[in-house]
């Protein structure tokens, strides 16, 4: 599943805090629990350099294992925005719910 949010700004604490009401919301609107998550991966916008997103939901005690990358800067897109693909395992049995908080949306259809 795919999600995105925006950090307040660029601190680790905005970073950290976006980061785990991500992934929080990715639980809830599909009524998953930590075990049912695989990997995340997660990418981060080039103006977000203060912390990565996978530290963030390690120190609050995410086992699953999870990779960051930064996207690539592309002229006009929307700034401070972490994104996540989310490999779980799905139930079936009712449509997967992305997760597209503070504003941002899919990056394509």
């Amino acid at each position: 599943m795919r999600g995105a949010v925006r950090p307040d700004d660029d601190t680790p604490a905005a970073i950290g805090a976006a980061t785990l009401e991500l992934l929080t919301a990715v639980l809830d609107r599909n009524a998953l629990s930590r075990e049912s998550v695989i990997s995340v991966f997660f990418t981060a916008t080039p103006d977000l350099t203060a912390d990565i997103p996978a530290l963030a939901a390690a120190e609050a005690g995410w086992t699953a294992p999870m990779l960051c990358a930064a996207e690539m800067a592309v002229p006009g897109a929307m700034p401070r925005v972490i994104r996540l693909l989310a490999h779980v395992n799905w139930p079936g049995g009712r449509p997967v719910a992305h997760v597209y908080l503070r504003g941002t949306g899919p990056s394509r259809p």
